[in-house]
Parts: C-alpha cells; structure tokens; sequence
C-alpha cells in the first residue's frame, strides 16, 4: 500500500514489500483494513504542528468532540480503535506518538520496549526509540495482537535482543487478581499538577489500585525526571538519527525523486500551498543541519539520555523502593485543535520511557465532568510487558467501563 508517513512527497511510489509486522499479522490471519491518518512526518516536521494533521490526509479528528485533538503521532490509529472502525490499530512510537492518541481517544496503547517488534519498514525518526505497538479497545485485544508482532527479524538488528525475552502469546498474563501484592510507585514530579482533570481522575484510579491489593509507593519520583525535560539529548538524539534514518530508509525504497531527506525539504517547498499552510518544516530542516552519527554531539547525547533515563531514572526509582511498575497521567485530556498556532501540550510522561526504550501501557482510567476521556501510564524495566499487561488488565476489571464516543461537533461546557 501506498506508505506516505502522511507526506505527498511519498505518493506514486509504494515499498517493494509489506512492513515486517504488517506480514507478521497477516500471517496471523488478521485482516487488515487500511491505513489511518496521522501526524505528517510524525509530528517531526514543525515544532508547533497540529497534531493528526497531515498534507495527505488533512486533519483527523477526536470521535468524542470533533474540534479536539486526536493526539499523535499515531493519530488516526486511536481514532480508528476508539470509533470501532476496527478491532485493533497498529501505531509506532518515538516519544509519546501511541499513548497520546490513546489519551486523546481513550484506549488502550501498549509502547513495547524498543526490539520487541521489528521497525523493518516502518518509516523511521529514531533507531533508538522507535517502536510499534497496538491501540485497541481493551487490554486483552492489545496483549493478543502484541503477541502476533514479536520475533526476531534480520531487517532490524535491534530484534536480536529480544529473543530470550518476547512471547507469542501475552494473553496468559490476564489475570484478574493481578493487583494483589502488587508495587506500584507514583511518579510525581513532573507528571502531576499540570492538569487538574487528569489528575483528579488518576487519584481515584490508585485509590482502586489500593483496594484491589497493590501496595502503593507514594511518591516514587524518578530521580532524573527534571533533568530529562531539560536535557537537549532528547531533540539532538531525534535530529541525528532522523537524516540518518530517514535516508537510509529511502535509499532502500527507491522513489524516482524522493530519495534523501534533503529532497523531501525540496518538495514541501516547491508544494508549499499544499504542504505548508498552517506551519512549516523547521524540524526537517534542524535535522538536515546535523552531521553524521560519528559526531561527539550525538555520541555525548545518546550516552546522557540512557544514563538519566535507565541507571540514574527508571532502573534507580524502581530498584530503590522494589518496584512493579510506576504510574502516573498520560497526559492532559484532548485539547482544542488550533491549525494555526499548533498544540497546546500541557505535559505528558512518555519521554523518561522514550530514552530508555522501556515499555509503557496507556489505558482509559475514567473521564472529566465535561465527557473526556483521560488515560493513565504504566511505566516498567525493559522486557516488562508482561507484568504491565497483568496490572492494566487487572485495574481495567475495577475501573467503570469506557464510554463509546459521541462525535459531538464541540463540547456542551457548563
């Protein structure tokens, strides 16, 4: 099919064959319906994009008030999944791009831990830190496909490692009393207070995480959490591996002009009515800026990322006070989509998990006064798939059940 990351620049060529999870399901014998809208470029154009908006596909939508965000990257994926368009959607993730739109949506979003699932195909940002992984309705609809996708595949290196660790089958780790002794800390700093609706509904949800047996750590703040928002590794590891990656990948695919990022830069600029009318390519641009992975900027970038996300972040958070998993709030419930001046973020806790390459669950946890679905995050180790599936799945049984959006044009505020 026809393989854009929502840019026209892909259009009138198609990869020689399919991504390697997109055979991987199909052999499964799912049936695979189509492609989603998403953030062009996945959300690494501009640094003020709209979310969901694409050159190809315009601007997708939120299924529970039409003017509001979808979240992204993977923005038509949480849609589709949310509006019952499908059973389960497939989305990658650099840094937030699964369980945002499973925030903005209400769905579940499992971030696999980078190698788990093969990126062969897949249009890349970052080697590090991109992942795919499913967005569906439920918990156990997610653990089944997830199963489908993993194994080790010689088109992505980064498979390798993940052979004494994966399963074909994570359906066996739905348990219901899964909460029971349980260690689940509460990631503070930083990932509460910026939303007093995501957090109101976050607190009831540990409240019945107490209830259903887990001993909760409260706080259990990652130690680095300050230092990772404030840290340039973040964008110059993204930046670096983006021109590197993407030419890479286009080498490799082979369209008749497209063949460098360089030449993707070109394009929106000849198209730029049709590419460019509400923000430009600044992102694109900064990346193409940078020099090889052999630069001591990057090499420095990419130890201090792992070194604050993993030994001095998760790894020492979790080891301190012998740690299932950390919690915390997705993210702020959908905001106003605004074309013009791009989203309005509020905050979000993917980002120590996105330089770690350490797995997350974004899962529906209740809704605000005014019908928005807000999302909680599972954070865990490296490999820890299971044990978050155990714990979303066993949460997901006491929470209220999730409300089918309403395609409302516009909220109806007090």
């Amino acid at each position: 099919m026809d393989t854009t990351a929502g840019s026209l620049a892909l259009l009138g060529s198609r990869p020689a064959q399919d991504a390697t999870v997109a055979a991987q399901l199909r052999a499964a014998g799912a049936i695979m319906l189509g492609k989603t809208n998403m953030s062009e470029w996945a959300n690494a154009r501009s640094t003020r994009s709209s979310s969901g908006w694409s050159g190809r596909g315009r601007q997708c939508r939120n299924p529970y008030a039409l003017d509001r965000t979808p979240g992204g990257s993977s923005s038509g994926s949480g849609v589709a999944a949310a509006a019952g368009f499908c059973a389960v959607a497939i989305g990658t993730e650099t840094n937030g791009s699964i369980v945002s739109p499973a925030n903005a949506s209400g769905v579940v979003g499992i971030k696999p831990t980078v190698g788990l699932t093969s990126r062969a195909g897949v249009i890349p940002i970052s080697h590090t830190q991109d992942t795919i992984g499913p967005l569906a309705r439920s918990v156990a609809d997610a653990a089944l496909v997830l199963g489908s996708m993993t194994g080790t595949d010689p088109r992505d290196a980064a498979t390798r490692v993940s052979a004494s660790h994966r399963y074909t089958d994570y359906t066996q780790f739905l348990a219901a009393n899964g909460l029971e002794g349980a260690r689940i800390g509460v990631a503070r700093t930083l990932y509460f207070g910026y939303s007093e609706h995501a957090d109101a509904v976050v607190e009831a949800a540990i409240a019945t995480l107490r209830e259903r047996g887990a001993i909760i750590v409260d706080p259990a703040d990652i130690p680095t959490a300050k230092q990772m928002s404030e840290s340039k590794s973040v964008r110059e590891i993204m930046h670096y591996e983006l021109k590197a990656d993407l030419n890479a990948y286009l080498a490799e695919r082979d369209h008749p002009t497209i063949r460098t990022l360089a030449d993707v830069i070109a394009f929106n600029a000849a198209h730029a009515a049709d590419e460019m009318p509400y923000f430009r390519q600044e992102g694109l641009e900064l990346a193409q800026s940078k020099g090889p992975l052999t630069d001591q900027v990057y090499q420095d970038a990419l130890a201090t990322g792992a070194r604050l996300s993993r030994q001095e972040g998760f790894d020492a958070v979790l080891d301190q006070y012998g740690l299932d998993a950390l919690i915390a709030p997705t993210a702020a419930p959908a905001w106003t989509i605004d074309q013009i001046d791009g989203d309005k973020r509020l905050g979000g806790s993917s980002t120590p998990a996105a330089l770690a390459g350490y797995p997350l669950i974004s899962m529906p946890a209740g809704y605000t006064p005014f019908g928005l679905p807000v999302n909680l995050t599972l954070m865990g180790r490296a490999w820890s798939e299971p044990v978050l599936i155990r714990l979303a799945y066993a949460l997901e049984q006491a929470l209220p059940p999730r409300r089918a959006p309403g395609y409302l044009p516009t909220l109806a505020l007090p």
